[in-house]
């Protein structure tokens, strides 16, 4: 077969993906991308937006379970569960056609299969049978964007069908009466909110001493309040010593700090421990790019040790997020192409989980300032002396600005609430700008918002809160 010839090959059309082959398109590169199954990836086929679409559903949920409280006398609410599921599915699909068309508006050449190095510059693309389709070779880059798959781990018996990954979580026909959450990072928590609303008994499971281990210690006792009067039961210092289908249901046996072992029954099982980059089956070693740990080694560049081979997203390391995977495929793209760009800052990447409430952060916690030697200032708003959220009855959390003592900068935020997500946005431009606290304390926000928490905090921090 006659070999293709392209400017950039990108492996994988993810967030990261699909992004780098779009932004080399526009710096004037011929761009192809070959994905081996959907395009845009698990973000939009199986992650980032559906789990958003399932999220609303049960935000909904929970306003109706509370609509006496706004004034509104609701029957008992039948739940079609099945149409729920069908939603979220109706969704990802819109999304993964918008990709479609974003290919062809960028003429960019799709090519499905698998693809597997055979020389630095050279991509065999095969078949689910193995077979060679076609031969690409890449006269300025390759960006190798393959993602990740759910982590395992010994003892833990994922068959897929009553102990599932997210993706199963997402696509059950029926509500199941209890469900066992093994690990309390955003996916074990978003899921376990999700069931929670629509009345399953959630159990979560974490070995590390709280919920969200990520985020800062306030964040983590804050949503664990919450979810405690949402009666989702938190396991926390407990290890799962294994997990296994059983007759119609699961056994979890876990131990807890104390070494006391205990067996738990569940229908279902989620296996949320983490994820683990797809290295294997791309010829990775043919090459010589450098992996460690499940993931490829790369610089601020995104570039390996091999010349000419980039790696971004999930492949390419912590924190998986859709959106450091879609940055980092700008920075390769313009660095293949020679157009001035900057590195990766992994320190201003956002987080959010998207329970209610949501909790974002940026930057360092406190414990992490003060342990790389800062004097900080810590400035806090709780959302109960928040006008705005009074009027729309949501007023659990809180916003934290972790702030230079010496120089005003804003180290970290930290917001647990109605909207964080969204709100987490003014205190990552203010990073990036480098913007102090008294910037953000000095900004006239309009009045009554959300965002005026965000001020607030920062006048906290130095004795000038008005409202609090």
């Amino acid at each position: 077969m006659a070999q293709k010839s392209f400017d950039v090959i990108v492996i994988g059309s993810g967030p990261g993906g699909y992004i780098a082959a779009i932004r080399a398109a526009q710096l004037g590169l011929k761009a192809a991308i070959v994905e081996r199954d959907r395009l845009g990836g698990v973000c939009l086929n199986w992650g980032c937006i559906p789990t958003k679409a399932l999220l609303k559903n049960a935000e909904h949920m929970h306003f109706l379970n509370h609509a006496s409280e706004f004034g509104f006398t609701i029957p008992k609410v039948d739940v079609d569960f099945t149409r729920v599921i069908k939603r979220s599915r109706e969704v990802a699909d819109s999304n993964s056609s918008g990709v479609a068309f974003l290919m062809k508006k960028n003429k960019i050449e799709v090519i499905n299969g698998t693809g597997v190095f055979t020389a630095k510059d050279t991509v065999e693309v095969r078949d689910a049978n193995g077979k060679v389709t076609d031969t690409l070779k890449a006269t300025r880059g390759i960006i190798i964007a393959t993602g990740a798959r759910a982590r395992t781990f010994p003892g833990i018996e994922v068959d897929y069908k009553k102990v599932i990954t997210s993706t199963e979580a997402m696509l059950q026909e029926k509500l199941p009466e209890s469900m066992i959450i093994i690990g309390a990072g955003a996916i074990g928590i978003e899921f376990g909110y999700f069931y929670n609303a629509f009345g399953t008994k959630v159990t979560v499971i974490e070995m590390q001493p709280r919920i969200l281990p990520v985020e800062d210690e306030e964040v983590s006792k804050e949503l664990e309040r919450s979810f405690k009067k949402k009666k989702i039961e938190m396991l926390t210092e407990t290890r799962v010593l294994s997990a296994k289908s059983v007759g119609k249901g699961v056994e979890v046996k876990i131990q807890d700090k104390k070494g006391v072992e205990k067996t738990l029954t569940a229908d279902l099982a989620l296996n949320a421990v983490g994820v683990l980059g797809n290295v294997e089956n791309l010829g990775l070693e043919t090459i010589g790019v450098a992996v460690e740990r499940g993931q490829i080694r790369t610089d601020e560049m995104m570039r390996t040790n091999v010349p000419g081979v980039y790696a971004i997203g999930d492949v390419a390391g912590a924190p998986w997020l859709a959106h450091k995977a879609s940055h980092e495929g700008v920075v390769a793209a313009e660095h293949i192409a020679g157009h001035p760009t900057h590195g990766i800052d992994h320190g201003s990447i956002p987080g959010c989980t998207y329970c209610q409430p949501q909790v974002a952060s940026v930057g360092l916690t406190e414990k992490q300032a003060k342990e790389k030697g800062y004097e900080v200032k810590v400035g806090r708003f709780p959302f109960k002396a928040s006008g705005k959220a009074r009027a729309i009855g949501e007023t659990d959390g809180f916003v934290k600005l972790v702030i230079d003592a010496k120089y005003g900068e804003i180290l970290g935020g930290h917001i647990i609430g109605v909207e964080a997500t969204e709100m987490i946005h003014e205190i990552v431009a203010a990073r990036a700008s480098e913007a102090t606290a008294k910037t953000l304390m000095h900004a006239i926000h309009a009045h009554p918002t959300l965002s005026e928490a965000v001020m607030e905090a920062a006048a906290d921090a130095y004795g000038e809160a008005l409202n609090f």
